[in-house]
């Protein structure tokens, strides 16, 4: 068989992610799901005692999740950010920053808890979902509020999840501290991953909805400007090149803001253009023709 045995357009990981545990020799099982779906065989094959679960439904998984808090307050000398945004797909995160937020209040080193703002992107957002319909009601969010869905596919492909298992803990760490969901379209979170590329971030696209979540809450006046506020990326950008390309491109089915095509020149310097005017169609993304072609 040609690797992989599945199209990469139909992977539900990039092949970057997948290429490394098979590098690392593990039994990889490509499921014919999404992630929901390979959460329900989990589920169902943990059953047996004798295999181990690792997802963020394991409480150990969660504490160590938590340390990213004390990390992050230690960072800062032990002051506490304003906000922390964080992108949401299972939910673990959300939970688990917020433990460890409240574990450091409850030993006294801090007074308070930051804002959460879980970030989803638009086409696996359960949890937005849940908070708008409370929010349209004038109340808090509540568990009753949820409802599964079908995640769509989304460049965040980590987070395409619509049946997130964290989901009772997540809210509850929403409501002890006043947190706030956001969510991202397809357009929004590429041009913030890409933007955010341009300081040397090189991140993911699941940061790419956080930054995105971000920028929409500053111009919504619920950030302010000036308040200290953490953006939690979740992973590196060589993980997920194959998107990044595709948006500098321009071949994802929208505008892409920050695309930065290459340009394709003559092999001798002295046949670069000159002039200005060819030099705008240069960064357009055309072909640069000789200059003997240009005359003509």
């Amino acid at each position: 068989h040609s690797f992989p045995t599945r199209r990469s357009s139909d992977l539900k990981v990039s092949v970057a992610q997948l290429l490394q545990p098979l590098a690392n020799g593990a039994l990889v099982l490509s499921l014919d799901t999404d992630f929901d779906g390979c959460m329900r065989v989990v589920q169902r094959l943990t059953e047996d005692p004798t295999i181990y679960l690792a997802n963020s439904m394991n409480s150990l998984r969660v504490e160590g999740q938590k340390t990213i808090s004390i990390e992050m307050v230690q960072q800062f000398d032990w002051a506490l950010p304003d906000w922390v945004l964080v992108p949401g797909g299972n939910l673990g995160n959300v939970s688990a920053l917020h433990r460890g937020f409240s574990q450091l209040r409850d030993l006294g080193l801090t007074q308070k808890l930051p804002r959460l703002v879980c970030c989803q992107a638009e086409h696996a957002n359960p949890l937005y979902e849940a908070f708008a319909r409370a929010r349209a009601a004038g109340r808090r969010i509540e568990e009753a509020d949820y409802a599964a869905q079908t995640a769509r596919p989304t460049l965040a492909s980590a987070i395409q999840i619509g049946a997130p298992v964290s989901l009772p803990k997540a809210v509850r760490a929403l409501l002890e501290c006043d947190g706030v969901v956001e969510q991202a379209s397809e357009q929004e979170l590429a041009d913030a991953s890409a933007r955010a590329d341009r300081t040397g971030m090189f991140n993911c696209p699941h940061t790419g909805v956080a930054l995105a979540c971000l920028i929409k809450l500053v111009a919504a006046g619920t950030i302010e400007r000036g308040a200290r506020v953490v953006v939690v990326s979740t992973a590196h950008g060589l993980k997920f090149t194959d998107s990044k390309a595709r948006y500098h491109e321009e071949a994802l089915g929208f505008p892409a803001r920050y695309a930065n095509r290459p340009i394709d020149l003559p092999a001798e310097p002295e046949q670069a253009p000159r002039d200005s005017a060819t030099r705008r169609t240069a960064r357009a993304g055309r072909v640069i023709p000789p200059p003997q072609a240009r005359k003509a």
